[in-house]
């Protein structure tokens, strides 16, 4: 696997300075948030550092980098290609940068819909994309406390505010946001039962 400094490199030489930015960011809140729930900050700070190397790629790229390793992409995936560069990131980060451990891979594959039962890991990385230092919108300074309050629920309140604003700016929700924020919302009814 690719040291800690030459992804950091990697990141530098081929993506834009204010993505870069927002990459650390999310690896900074990532390790605070991993910290706090007992959760690895290096797998956390890896996922994070890879979650968004695919961002700026041309769509027709990540659809060729995804579909060459046998991904099947729905016609949904299909209609939303800027929800797929965080499976073409774990697809790099695993061929390119060498890394294998799959709860790193799934966190960055999974931080743009989430998904049914995610991991730890995964709503860290969720979360931390959602409410790095850098983010700026009405309502964050709220989900900030409510992550370090309760996972869950900062993982709920981060779905609820994105459906909002796709629904808002009338773009097209994935279904596997839709499941995926049922999902968490039904286990954490079914806990308090």
């Amino acid at each position: 696997m690719w040291s800690e400094e030459k992804i950091k490199a990697y990141l530098i030489e081929n993506i834009k300075e204010k993505r870069v930015k927002h990459i650390l960011g999310v690896a900074e809140m990532s390790e605070k948030l991993a910290e706090f729930y007992g959760e690895s900050t290096y797998k956390a700070r890896i996922a994070a550092y890879i979650h968004d190397v695919a961002k700026y790629m041309p769509k027709e790229v990540v659809i060729r980098i995804i579909e060459e390793k046998g991904y099947e992409l729905t016609p949904e995936d299909l209609l939303m290609p800027e929800l797929l560069h965080g499976l073409a990131g774990a697809i790099i980060g695993r061929d390119k940068m060498g890394i294998e451990d799959e709860e790193i891979l799934n966190a960055a594959r999974y931080h743009t819909t989430g998904r049914v039962n995610m991991s730890k890991l995964e709503k860290i990385v969720f979360l931390a994309d959602y409410i790095e230092p850098g983010r700026d919108f009405p309502g964050v300074e709220e989900l900030r406390e409510m992550a370090f309050l309760n996972l869950d629920k900062g993982v709920l309140l981060a779905f609820d505010s994105t459906i909002k604003h796709v629904v808002n700016g009338g773009k097209l929700l994935h279904t596997d946001t839709i499941i995926s924020r049922n999902y968490i919302l039904q286990s954490m009814k079914q806990r308090e039962e």
